[in-house]
């Protein structure tokens, strides 16, 4: 009886370069795995279509600074919200991924009960619902004041959702100095003409 785990190769040459070549679809067969390193946290861009995830457990309200000029989004922990309250501001941060199934985290500004009413906001939250169950873009008309939100005619295919958890994804996002979780944080700094 022979071992089943065993495999045997009778080749007239072991070597041979040719029986040793990887084939075209190697990266098919070998089973590799794509690994999530990145995930930027921006608004879509106005030629992109995007879902949104629809569970709950993959959206959160948080605390966050924008940079203006930069377009870079941090979260801010609980413990500095009345030192940094004024430079704050307080977002859903929504799981998101376009056709090309580029992930992101989409900051959707939350609206105070002492704001005044932004259509700018609430254009932006009407598509992240919309976008929870169609692929949908969204553009900025500045003479509105608000978002237009077009729905795709074509596509049905839902997206692939990534495997990790919204904490997960939170963590990649914000791993590279995207947390202010002291007073000294250089984005502070920045922000107090200290840098």
């Amino acid at each position: 009886m022979t071992n089943p785990t065993s495999v045997s190769i009778t080749v007239s040459n072991p070597f041979d370069l040719q029986s040793l070549r990887l084939t075209q679809d190697f990266i098919g067969t070998a089973g590799v795995k794509k690994l999530l390193t990145t995930v930027p946290a921006r608004k879509p861009g106005r030629q992109e279509f995007v879902r949104v995830h629809p569970d709950p457990a993959y959206r959160a309200e948080l605390r966050a600074i924008v940079l203006k000029d930069d377009g870079d989004y941090y979260i801010v922990r609980p413990e500095l919200h009345e030192e940094l309250a004024n430079e704050m501001v307080f977002a859903t941060f929504y799981t998101a991924i376009t056709r090309q199934g580029v992930l992101f985290l989409w900051p959707v500004r939350l609206q105070l009960p002492d704001d005044k009413p932004l259509a700018w906001w609430t254009s932006a939250r009407e598509a992240a619902e919309m976008a929870m169950v169609k692929w949908i873009r969204l553009a900025a008309n500045k003479h509105l004041g608000a978002y237009e939100i077009s729905e795709a005619q074509g596509l049905v295919a839902e997206p692939e959702w990534p495997e990790q958890t919204f904490q997960q994804l939170l963590e990649i996002a914000f791993r590279n100095g995207g947390l202010i979780d002291r007073i000294d944080h250089p984005v502070v700094k920045r922000l107090r003409g200290l840098a």
